[in-house]
């Protein structure tokens, strides 16, 4: 049996009318705007954004399938990652009888959106070395199965999943198989972008957040077939990505050789990060990392948390997270931000 779109569909889905909204019926440039009841003299900025905006974002799609090498209509943007994930449970998932598989320890708001959404929650964790269990995933699968939830690199391990074994839950599973490439750039594994005409059923979340340093504009990005992004476009609001994250998108997707230059330096600080902690007798081990942060195993981990607020360093507290029990997570930073967490866990265990 192939992969059925219209199978995975809840019928309440196949039958919606998407609101029609104003900008959405007419196409082409115009000098009076009177359809949409907008504040005609302007707003009280230098900018002017009375005017609703582009409701599918035709401009920053252009410009990120140069980018990305996708074509326009094969991605959606939403309001952070969360919005697609969301999205995707009310699509595929009907409210208690549907359910999906997880793969512990893994980015929490899978878990959060699908108990908002009435979906039961199937967790095989992943192995000692945080790769998929894939018999464990094929034991869990039944036919109320419609979704898989994959991280790639994982977060909070850091660590790529196994490429070989996601093609084989691509090639077997007929429901959709959801790979959130988040921290794709810091990584030497390339992105399952360029396999979206093999695999029907791929989605393929990624984010502006970490590399790009736009989180708090909230733009993340999901990249299928046209038929699935079309079903992501008939769902969201009309108007889910505002004017001002529109343009300042598209200024920031100006400067492709900064974000590299940050990604390089990004990336050999996170390696001289490690070699600075591993070098500490108390962390007994840091997972290879192809993310901008690393998990490391270590001595008394709550209680340097609580010592490092109190110098003002924030990290990520995974101490009780099962398979990262005694970990903390910790985001590569500046060079300077880096040599005062070194020091503050020198002095700590001192």
């Amino acid at each position: 049996m192939s992969f059925n779109l219209d199978n995975l569909l809840r019928d309440n889905i196949k039958k919606l009318v998407p609101y029609s909204s104003a900008r959405d019926e007419f196409k082409g440039e115009a000098s009076v705007l009177l359809d949409a009841n907008e504040n005609a003299f302007g707003s009280p900025l230098d900018h002017h954004y009375n005017r609703y905006p582009d409701p599918l974002q035709h401009q920053v799609k252009e410009k990120l399938a140069t980018i990305k090498g996708v074509p326009a209509d094969h991605i959606f943007l939403g309001n952070g990652s969360d919005e697609a994930i969301d999205i995707l449970y009310r699509a595929f998932c009907k409210p208690g009888v549907d359910n999906v598989i997880l793969v512990p320890p893994t980015y929490g708001m899978y878990e959060v959106s699908a108990n908002i959404n009435d979906v039961q929650i199937r967790k095989v964790n992943l192995t000692a070395d945080y790769q998929l269990d894939l018999d464990g995933i094929a034991e869990a699968l039944d036919m109320h199965t419609k979704m898989i939830f994959i991280c790639s690199p994982n977060n909070p391990t850091g660590n790529s999943i196994d490429r070989k074994d996601i093609e084989t839950i691509l090639t077997h599973f007929k429901g959709l198989v959801v790979i959130d490439e988040a921290y794709i750039n810091f990584s030497k594994q390339r992105s399952f972008t360029q396999e979206l005409t093999e695999y029907p059923n791929l989605v393929i979340l990624q984010t502006l957040s970490k590399a790009w340093g736009l989180a708090a504009l909230r733009l993340g990005m999901a990249f299928a077939s046209k038929a699935i992004i079309q079903v992501f476009n008939k769902i969201k609001p009309p108007y889910n990505i505002n004017q001002a994250t529109q343009d300042l998108v598209l200024k920031a997707l100006e400067n492709v050789d900064t974000v590299n230059s940050w990604i390089q330096q990004t990336v050999a600080e996170r390696e001289l990060l490690i070699q600075e902690l591993s070098a500490i007798a108390q962390i007994a081990h840091i997972t290879p990392s192809d993310a901008n942060f690393i998990l490391a195993k270590l001595e008394e981990p709550r209680e340097l948390y609580n010592f490092l607020v109190n110098q003002g360093i924030i990290v990520r507290d995974r101490s009780k997270v099962e398979l990262c029990e005694g970990c903390l997570r910790i985001t590569v930073g500046t060079t300077e931000d880096n040599r005062k967490l070194i020091e503050a866990i020198k002095q700590f265990y001192s």
